[in-house]
């Protein structure tokens, strides 16, 4: 079996070596399985011929323990790991979370708040002169002066608060050998300017090649106008081929200069990223804390694509993986699903093929692989594109493929499809196949809202594409004989959403006959539009101004709105709907939201008309949908198992039984 890499000196000298070439550091505990950024760079740097020394949630309070591999010949690699720590330590009403997936056991506290930073510091206090590379989504996402939702201020680029000499953006397959064979040749950190897909600091201005200023920090600092328009620039130059140098400056001796992004891929060396000898298990030394909780949502999966030409304004896939789709061929997945079933634990069941967006297989048109995804407009938003590439043959092949494979009872596909893509599809093939083998009875989509003015500002299709699809897919269930649910995605509180605007969500909630256990609000995180939009006021794309709501109860009462069958949220559902003078959806009758006063969930209430049960019965019972979350699930998650009236028989029956006794 092959080794993991040396998490400490004995190991490392059991190597039969006395020093490596990089120390990685890394916020999350040591997981070599694809699905793990630190995994892949490391393995990668391995096949090249450096020595690896991975240092996997140091105490950082102890500066005896960055010194446990000694000084190392090329450098420091730092991330805090496959998620911001700022999101992974914090809810979105900035509590503490209790547990960490990416830790032993789930544990919580075995990593920083603002992990790159306290690395980069601790690191440079130990060794004042050697180069220290920052990665990983924190490092990428944080590249540039930045809106930071946890303090409510703007902060400058994480290198110059890290410390760090270079941050490598986006995936880093190319990036990182790069920086790794100039640092090997002998040329000093401060000269390593040229690479693509890398952010580095500079007393001057480079003279050659055309760059573009951003506002200056301070301007930033006085105006947020300034920062709408510097997040504008930023966003119309995330595309590899068309993407220009920036410049922030931060007074007149300090720049940090942004290179354009690295090129995507080839499906050649994505195969070869996903063909490294990982062991695809967490170190053995977890093992007594109960391992890595969030291998157990891998494990069983597989990588098929990267990238996202979906657009939506709350995500920052644009910014760290780009809109480019790239691709492994089918003998990489294939090769790995047969590694997968040799697995003791397998049971049959692959638990997603995918990507950010599954069913996004190819490029959205011939032209990106030579010329660049557009800087004026989307492929999917608002209409697709005339030019976009609507074909799910490949992926359909590659599912089947799958499930021809001995060993495997049962392909899932759970990372999410674009309904708008499968709807502008004039093929039902691919939506008939995902109903008919790849729905474990729910599936989950994202139409997030239905305000069609909200919706714009999220990039996402209108709410009448969205009802298309839940009717088309609702009709191939019956086609089939099949009984599967959707579970929709819905965010609360995004930049534009009004009170109005989350009324008329609970009243589309209410029509779908779903009670949703849990509700995204709206999560302010480095470099997205939303984000941008939260901050300003303004959207970047067009300098419009945009409603805003920032209040923690306003926030609430959006967010109870859309579960207000939760008796616990009575109070604020009533509050909301009074001060959207929507008194109307406040009584008995059919379309109401909650009764005069508290009473069962959702207002079913014991004076609520028969017909009015029968009819919610109704609508839930042939509600199309399919989920993915487990095999064999009969109703989306949230959805209530037993019928009111049920409930009450039994609890009679069960008193009269106790009665007996």
């Amino acid at each position: 079996m092959q080794d993991f890499l040396p998490i400490n000196r004995g190991e490392m000298e059991a190597r039969g070596w006395d020093s490596v070439d990089f120390v990685y550091v890394s916020g999350d505990a040591y997981v070599d399985h694809p699905s793990f950024g630190p995994a892949i760079l490391t393995r990668l740097l391995e096949s090249l011929g450096y020595r690896i020394g991975f240092l996997a949630q140091p105490d950082w309070r102890k500066e005896e323990a960055i010194r446990e591999f000694g000084r190392p010949r090329l450098g420091f690699l730092i991330s805090a790991g496959n998620m911001d720590s700022m999101v992974n330590h914090y809810s979105v009403a900035r509590k503490h979370r209790k547990t960490d997936a990416y830790s032993p056991g789930g544990k919580m506290g075995l990593r920083p708040d603002r992990a790159v930073i306290v690395y980069g510091n601790w690191i440079r206090r130990a060794y004042p002169d050697v180069p220290i590379i920052a990665g990983g989504i924190e490092a990428s996402l944080r590249r540039l002066a930045h809106y930071d939702y946890w303090s409510d201020s703007l902060r400058p680029s994480v290198l110059l608060d890290s410390q760090a000499d270079i941050i490598s953006y986006g995936m880093g397959e190319h990036s990182i050998p790069e920086i790794a064979e100039a640092l090997a040749a002998g040329i000093p950190v401060r000269d390593i300017t040229w690479i693509a897909g890398t952010a580095y600091r500079a007393v001057r201005l480079p003279e050659d090649g055309e760059i573009i200023e951003l506002p200056t920090w301070q301007q930033l600092q006085e105006s947020r106008r300034a920062y709408a328009e510097s997040f504008g620039i930023q966003y119309a130059n995330t595309d590899p081929f068309s993407g220009k140098r920036l410049a922030e400056a931060y007074g007149k001796k300090l720049f940090v200069i942004q290179n354009p992004p690295a090129k995507p891929l080839t499906q050649a060396e994505m195969d070869a990223v996903y063909d490294l000898p990982y062991t695809r298990r967490a170190h053995p030394s977890y093992d007594a804390a109960g391992g890595i909780p969030a291998l157990s949502e891998v494990k069983f999966s597989l990588t098929s694509n990267r990238g996202c030409f979906g657009g939506c304004s709350f995500c920052a896939l644009t910014f760290h993986q780009g809109r480019i789709i790239q691709t492994r061929s089918h003998e990489s997945i294939l090769k790995e699903a047969r590694e997968i079933i040799k697995d003791p634990d397998f049971k049959g069941y692959i638990h997603d093929v995918g990507g950010p967006t599954a069913d996004l297989r190819h490029p959205a048109c011939e032209k990106q692989l030579r010329i660049g995804a557009c800087t004026n407009k989307q492929c999917l938003f608002p209409e697709p594109c005339r030019n976009l590439k609507v074909d799910h043959s490949d992926y359909l092949a590659l599912l089947r493929a799958l499930r021809a494979l001995p060993g495997v009872k049962k392909v899932f596909v759970r990372s999410g499809i674009r309904f708008d893509y499968v709807l502008a599809d004039p093929s039902d093939e691919f939506l008939r196949e995902l109903c008919q083998y790849h729905v474990s009875g729910q599936l989950k989509v994202a139409p997030e809202h239905v305000s069609e003015r909200v919706l714009r500002l999220m990039g996402k299709p209108s709410n009448r594409v969205y009802k298309a699809f839940a009717q088309k897919y609702r009709r191939m269930n019956e086609k089939l004989g099949m009984k599967q649910y959707l579970v929709p995605y819905l965010i609360s509180s995004h930049p534009g959403s009004t009170l109005s605007d989350a009324v008329a969500l609970a009243e589309a909630v209410r029509d779908m006959g779903y009670m949703p256990e849990q509700v995204q609000d709206f999560y302010p995180t480095p470099a997205t539009i939303s984000t941008c939009m939260y901050y300003t006021g303004l959207d970047p794309r067009n300098m419009q101004p945009v409603d805003v709501v920032r209040d923690p109860h306003q926030k609430a009462l959006q967010r109870a709105l859309i579960q207000y069958r939760d008796p616990a949220l009575y109070d604020l559902v009533k509050e909301a709907l009074t001060a959207a003078h929507r008194e109307d959806l406040i009584g008995y009758d059919r379309h109401c939201l909650i009764p005069p006063r508290p009473g069962r969930p959702g207002g079913r209430d014991e004076h609520r008309s028969t017909e009015h049960r029968s009819t919610e019965r109704r609508s839930t019972e042939h509600r199309g949908g399919g989920s993915t979350r487990s095999a064999g699930a009969s109703k989306p998650a949230g959805m209530s198992h037993g019928r009111p009236e049920q409930k009450k028989k039994k609890t009679i029956r069960n008193t009269h039984k106790k009665k007996e006794r």
